[in-house]
């Protein structure tokens, strides 16, 4: 199996391309973009002060950075942004996996 480069979305103007231009998919969890992009990949983990102060945010964030991870080998090339939710931090690891998951098939964003 091939190596898959992902790289971090880092200017306003390429976050705000993929919020533009992206599927949308929510969850009670987090919030996943997806815009489809052929032989690029690149993703983007945000978490705003409605999820908490600093350290839950930062926790929030390496949590479904984890959850991206796992999944980085069924990925399709594109362009994603998980946007976490208050909720992320009180559900438990199993959920937002089956979630995230579930996410990714609606998106069609998984290798079959």
């Amino acid at each position: 199996m091939d190596i898959k480069h992902f790289t971090t979305l880092k200017t306003t103007k390429e976050f705000n391309r993929v919020y533009n231009n992206s599927k949308t998919q929510h969850t009670q969890q987090f919030v996943l973009f997806y815009h489809y992009q052929a032989e690029e990949y690149k993703f983007g983990v945000v978490a705003s002060k409605k999820v908490g102060k600093a350290v839950q945010r930062n926790l929030a964030k390496r949590l479904l950075r984890s959850h991206f991870i796992n999944q980085i080998d069924n990925l399709k090339p594109g362009f994603y942004i998980l946007v976490a939710k208050p909720s992320l931090l009180e559900s438990e690891y199993q959920l937002i996996e089956k979630s995230f998951i579930n996410t990714l098939k609606r998106l069609k964003a998984l290798n079959s």
